[in-house]
Formats: C-alpha cells, sequence, structure tokens
C-alpha cells in the first residue's frame, strides 16, 4: 500500500507480504508475454495477410490509416513535408494535422512500411497497441497503486483489452495506442511531490507532445478526466489541496510551456493552414453512447450477439461501453470498496462525467431516443468539442474501470464471492479475433509498374470508382499499397466542404460533376445520356485533376454501367496490365498553384 499512499495520501488498498524477488520477475515476464499472445489472437486473422486482407468492421479507416502509414515511408523515404501530402485529393492536397496522421507511429514504422507494404503496418500497430496498453497500466498500477501483479494484471487486461479497445482495433490505430497515458497520469499525480515541477513539468510536456502525436482526441479525453479528477479530490480534500497546490501548477505550467513551444507550428498547421475545418460532418446527437449499452455485450467478446449489439451501437468500432451485466455490478461494487478512498471516489466521479458526456444530448436507451435532455446540449458547439465523436467520451469509463478493479482485486485478496464474481465478469468480456475479408488484388498494371510508363510526377491516375469513402474504397487501397507512389484526386479524409465558403467538416473532396455523375452510375445502374456540355465538363474535370491515364477497377459494383460512361465520354479503352485504361496523357496540365 505504500506507493498507493504516496499518490493519493491515504489507504486504498492493504498491504501483503512481498512475493520473493524472483516470483516478481517471472510475473513481469509472464503478464507482457500473455498479453502480446492475446493481442496476436485478436488480429490472427489480419495477420495471416495483412496486405491482402481488410478489416470486415471497419475497411474504410483500415484504408485511412494505409494512407498516413504510407505518407509516413514517402517522408522519410522520399523527403516529403509531413503534414501535407498532395498524393491525395490531387491537385488540393490534404492537411495531414487536421487528419489523424500518428506521425509519432507512422515515422518510426516508415522501414517497415516500405519494405513489407503498410498493411503490415497496421497490423503491427493494433497489435502493439493492444499489447502495449494493457502493459502500460500493468506496469504503473504494479509499481506505484497496488502490491499484488494479479491485481495489475486484471487491470491492465481490462484497460487494454476492454470491449471498447477491441472495438476500435477495427481500424483505429490511433485509439488502440494509448500507451502513453498512463504515464500521462501517473506524471500529473507526481506534480504534487515537492522539487518535481521543472522536471516532472517537462516530462509530462514531452508525453503530451508524443500522444498529440499519436491521437489527439484521446489527450483531450485524458486532459478532461484529469481536470474533473482534480476538481473532485480537490474538493473532497481540502487539507492536501492547501499544501501542494502552489507546486503542482508550477509543474502544469512548465508542462504547457514545454508542449506549446515544441506544439506551436504543428497546431497552426492543423487548426489554419489550407485544408483546416471546423465541426464534423454529422449532429452531436448522432453517435451517442447507448444506456442499456451499459450492460449489453460487444459483438467481439465471447457472451456477444451482434444483431443485439446493433440496437445499442453504432458501429462495430463504436462499442465503447458493453461492460456486460456482471462486469458492471463487479464495477459498482468496485467503487462501493474502495469510497472511503477520495482518490477512488474522485476517479469514479471523473468516469462517471464523462460517461454522462458521451449520452450526447438527450438520452438513447435500446435505440430509441427518450426525450429526455442532458447536460452535453449545453456544451456540444464548443470548439475542440465539437469536433468530437460524442460516443467515444465512453471509451474514459473503461479505463477508470480497469483501474477501480485493480485497486479493488488488491484490497480483497481472498475474498471468494469478489472473485466469483470477478471470473463471471471478465469471462464473457475475452474477445473474439476480428473478422476480416479478401481485398482485391492489385493488377499487373500496378505490380509491375506499367503504370510508371504513363504517370508523371506532376500527373494523376484516376481509378473509376472515384476513391470515396465507402464507394471508392479500392482506388484508394490500391494507391496506399502503391505507398503513395502516383498522385489520385480525391480520397477518404477529412477536410473542409466547400472552401472557402464553408469550412465544415467532410470526409470527401468538394463536390465536382464528373466525381457526382460516376457515383450516381454507381450507385444505380443507370446510364446517362451524355450531351457535348457533359462531355466537356468530364473533360474539364480530368484537366483539373492532372490526370495522365484513366483506370477502370475491375469488379464492383455497376461496373458495365461505369464502363459505358467512361466510353461514351473518353472513347474505347486499352487493356493494359489486367484492367482497361484510358490514356489522357494529350489533356493540357494546368499549373500547380
Amino acid at each position: 500500500m505504500r506507493a498507493a499512499e504516496e499518490v493519493i495520501e491515504e489507504p486504498v488498498v492493504t498491504a501483503e507480504k512481498t512475493p520473493p524477488g524472483s516470483r516478481i520477475r517471472r510475473a513481469d515476464v509472464l503478464v507482457p508475454a500473455g498479453f502480446l499472445l492475446l493481442a496476436v489472437l485478436v488480429m490472427i486473422q489480419l495477420w495471416i495477410d495483412p496486405n491482402g486482407r481488410v478489416l470486415a468492421s471497419n475497411d474504410d479507416d483500415h484504408g485511412v490509416f494505409l494512407f498516413v502509414l504510407a505518407h509516413a515511408e514517402r517522408v522519410v523515404f522520399d523527403g516529403a513535408y509531413p503534414f501535407f501530402t498532395d498524393r491525395l485529393n490531387a491537385p488540393v492536397g490534404v492537411n495531414m494535422m487536421a487528419n489523424t496522421s500518428i506521425l509519432a507511429l507512422s515515422l518510426p514504422l516508415a522501414p517497415i512500411t516500405h519494405f513489407f507494404g503498410p498493411g503490415v503496418s497496421v497490423a503491427l500497430l493494433l497489435t502493439l497497441g493492444l499489447a502495449g496498453t494493457a502493459y502500460a497500466w500493468y506496469w504503473v498500477l504494479s509499481r506505484h497503486l497496488v502490491e499484488s501483479r494479479l491485481a495489475a494484471a486484471i487491470g491492465g487486461a481490462f484497460c487494454g483489452f476492454a470491449p471498447t479497445m477491441v472495438s476500435h482495433a477495427n481500424g483505429h490505430v490511433n485509439f488502440v495506442n494509448q500507451y502513453v497515458v498512463p504515464f500521462i497520469v501517473w506524471q500529473v499525480l507526481r506534480l504534487r511531490e515537492p522539487g518535481r515541477a521543472v522536471r516532472g513539468g517537462i516530462i509530462l510536456g514531452l508525453l503530451i507532445v508524443l500522444q498529440c502525436f499519436i491521437n489527439e482526441e484521446t489527450l483531450l479525453f485524458t486532459a478532461l478526466t484529469l481536470g474533473v479528477f482534480v476538481l473532485a479530490y480537490g474538493l473532497m480534500r481540502r487539507d492536501v489541496v492547501r499544501d501542494v497546490w502552489r507546486r503542482f501548477l508550477a509543474g502544469l505550467g512548465v508542462a504547457a510551456a514545454t508542449a506549446g513551444v515544441l506544439l506551436a507550428y504543428p497546431l497552426w498547421y492543423q487548426f489554419f493552414a489550407p485544408g483546416n475545418y471546423h465541426g464534423q460532418p454529422f449532429s452531436p446527437d448522432m453517435y451517442v453512447t447507448d444506456l442499456a449499452s451499459l450492460i449489453g455485450f460487444a459483438r467481439q467478446s465471447v457472451a456477444g450477439n451482434a444483431a443485439l449489439t446493433r440496437e445499442m451501437s453504432v458501429s462495430a468500432t463504436e462499442d465503447n461501453t458493453f461492460f456486460g451485466p456482471f462486469g458492471f455490478v463487479m464495477i459498482v461494487v468496485s467503487v462501493v470498496m474502495l469510497w472511503r478512498s477520495a482518490a477512488a471516489r474522485a476517479a469514479a466521479i471523473a468516469g462517471l462525467v464523462l460517461l454522462l458526456m458521451s449520452f450526447g444530448p438527450v438520452l438513447k436507451v435500446f435505440g430509441h431516443d427518450t426525450g429526455i435532455p442532458l447536460p452535453f446540449g449545453l456544451i456540444s458547439h464548443v470548439p475542440i468539442i465539437d469536433l468530437v465523436s460524442v460516443t467515444r467520451f465512453a471509451m474514459v469509463p473503461a479505463t477508470v474501470a480497469g483501474v477501480l478493479l485493480a485497486l479493488a482485486a488488491d484490497k480483497v485478496r481472498d475474498n471468494r464471492i469478489f472473485w466469483v464474481g470477478m471470473t463471471l465478469a471478465l469471462v464473457p468480456l475475452i474477445p473474439k479475433p476480428l473478422p476480416v475479408v479478401e481485398g482485391q488484388p492489385l493488377p499487373p498494371f500496378l505490380t509491375q509498374g506499367i503504370y510508371k510508363e504513363y504517370v508523371a510526377d506532376d500527373r494523376t491516375l484516376v481509378t473509376v470508382p472515384l476513391p470515396e469513402v465507402t464507394t471508392g474504397r479500392v482506388g484508394m487501397r490500391w494507391a496506399t499499397l502503391m505507398n503513395l507512389d502516383y498522385a489520385t484526386p480525391r480520397g477518404y479524409f477529412m477536410g473542409p466542404v466547400n472552401p472557402p465558403l464553408d469550412d465544415t467538416g467532410s470526409w470527401n473532396a468538394p463536390r465536382r460533376f464528373t466525381s457526382d455523375l460516376l457515383w450516381e452510375v454507381r450507385e444505380y445502374g443507370r446510364v446517362p445520356q451524355l450531351t457535348d456540355a457533359d462531355r466537356a465538363r468530364i473533360t474539364a474535370d480530368l484537366v483539373y485533376w492532372r490526370a495522365a491515364v484513366v483506370v477502370l477497377i475491375p469488379g464492383g459494383r455497376n461496373p458495365e454501367a461505369q464502363r459505358a460512361v467512361l466510353v461514351d465520354a473518353l472513347g474505347e479503352p486499352e487493356s493494359v496490365g489486367g484492367v482497361e485504361i484510358w490514356d489522357v496523357r494529350s489533356l493540357p496540365v494546368p499549373p500547380k498553384g
């Protein structure tokens, strides 16, 4: 209990006899090995063919992270600018700071992406993210908050493999890699110690910078949670606050200054450079946490039922609570057991506040709006908050629950009823391997480098269907698996919907005649009768996109209708390298910029 007392000024757990040193070392090896094994099992179907398979539950976001990893490969091997790329959404490009570019992860993995492909890097980051997050929490818990290695392992496993984490492993590389968070939390708590203001503040500031280049949303959640925790704890323990507030605030000031200096330019680029946007392309009540999900099971838990889960969740990557009935009960039991501790109460309050925020402006129960207004409606349009998918606030109580379960398990030790309850809570939450689908293989036109005969550095390769969210996945995947060796128009990314008239966030490039036309043809299979004016507008769009060659992607939805439109507009195609292409290099190339 000694370490816990140093942090929270009061006993939370009872002491136990220190195990022999060899036993501790064995646990510290076996626990991370177990975490890594479990992570591999969760991702095993992707590991079988990481460049050929796609995560079935969210192939769009899987494609996004293939893109950011391919961009990082170009940064390292071709000297590309890290905060911007012109290889997607040509000729405008994409503001990479305004997107989840995970530069702190993607740049170190650039050699793996270069030699083995971005699919391998995605699989590696998802696997290490799950295992690394679990181990980071285990390390902090076992070294500073609990005496029992078993309790620390339970807490780490819950923080790293809770349903929300496994759910986000369906493609959200940024949310799965949370191993910096426990060290941010620990460094914030240590700022109360004498002599820590400067050194601790600098360390905290550097950790903030690192997390910013992994995922800013997670950093926001962490800051909000710590803010509520500190406020709640301060109100309950004014005696402690009187002794430590000056050095605590001094440490925060040093951390803010350190992070501010290092992040000033990247954040300026994110919010003010070309490609910046404000707000999300959906209303704040569209993606919220369902109250019933607190006791439900996620679709990737062994006890989960996908059909039932869909009634309580917005998507397979957003199963952000789903503790199960026994899991929810054990979380409540843990809070009751630890209630004497002001720190535990403050942690529970912080988790509850973020959970309440995740419910959104109106309470939803089992898929139905109750009409009951909630406090989030008052802050839903606050800058920064309006950039967050609301249900993701529920990731915080999952992590808080893992910490509270560890503290309770460390306190109980020999209570059989507690351990029966813990078993009933945790076993149904064991994750299943994530489902995958086979991706469409790259044609020889790409793999054999034939495209290089057509596409110069200042021209683009236009795939049809055009790269878009949902409807143009294959074209974007082709470009990313080629490590963005050629530029392509449009794509799935976050940018302004119609700059400069409307800078609201959008998942698509601004609309153009040809993109709208080809989208409708793909969706409905109707072949329009093109006029000379239509053909002229298609040609103008190809000129705008700096097109060198148009490639029809085989298969998919209504390919014959799409081909008919292209033949009408551009003439008969050539068959080259397993695909049909239209050579449009004769079109003029507009000046860049």
